[in-house]
């Protein structure tokens, strides 16, 4: 599992440098821009909140929130995409806050949040139950768990060596992370995201989905 782990680190740091070239990833265009802007806002609570980003990869929905005036702590395991993420809130005059770490178990502490979040993160962890867990008990009471996922088509494979054995390769369909989530949770809703196509720079035809969950 470490070798794993380190090649996944590997592979992150190796897409740093590009990975804001996919249009949801960078959010470059105004129109997936504001189509991230309008769901984040109806996600998270009115601001200032206090949002853990796991996963934070280059700091596009982080720099979302920090300017819609939420405090953000953005958590990622490849330092390249740190590097990227502090770098792009710095050049937008905004404030964030980027640790190199495990988003499967944050660096922050007894820290609790308002709200933690992951976009298309779950898929790449050896644990990803577990992880679930973790990122409940980083809740104050009434925060909230947002989980945008999705079971994904071929286009973003092959993953590296050794990826076949993680539990959700490929991604995890809408009803089988609700049912991981469920049991942690007051209560959940899903929302179905594959027929925005403003959110992923056009039409998509694999599941897209977001939970959203209430401690």
């Amino acid at each position: 599992m470490p070798e794993l782990i380190s090649a996944i680190t590997h592979y992150w740091d190796a897409a740093a440098p590009t990975f804001d070239e996919e249009p949801d990833h960078g959010l470059r265009a105004e129109r997936t821009r504001a189509a991230w802007g309008r769901r984040l806002s109806a996600w998270v609570p009115d601001a200032p909140a206090d949002v853990l980003d796991v996963g934070c990869g280059t700091g596009s929905l982080s720099e979302l929130l920090a300017s819609a005036g939420h405090r953000v702590t953005g958590v990622d395991l490849a330092s390249r995409m740190i590097d990227e993420a502090r770098a792009k809130l710095s050049a937008a005059g905004l404030a964030g806050r980027f640790l190199v770490g495990d988003a499967a178990a944050p660096p922050t502490g007894e820290e609790l949040f308002d709200v933690v979040l992951c976009r298309h993160l779950v898929w790449t962890l050896p644990d990803p139950r577990a992880a679930l867990r973790e990122w409940v008990g980083r809740l104050r009471p009434g925060g909230r768990l947002v989980l945008v996922e999705g079971r994904w088509g071929e286009a973003g494979l092959p993953y590296v060596e050794g990826a076949g054995s993680l539990p959700w390769h490929g991604g995890v369909s809408a009803d089988d992370l609700a049912a991981a989530v469920r049991p942690l949770v007051a209560g959940l809703r899903v929302e179905p995201l594959s027929g925005d196509a403003d959110l992923w720079g056009g039409p998509v035809g694999d599941e897209r989905y977001t939970i959203i969950a209430h401690v």
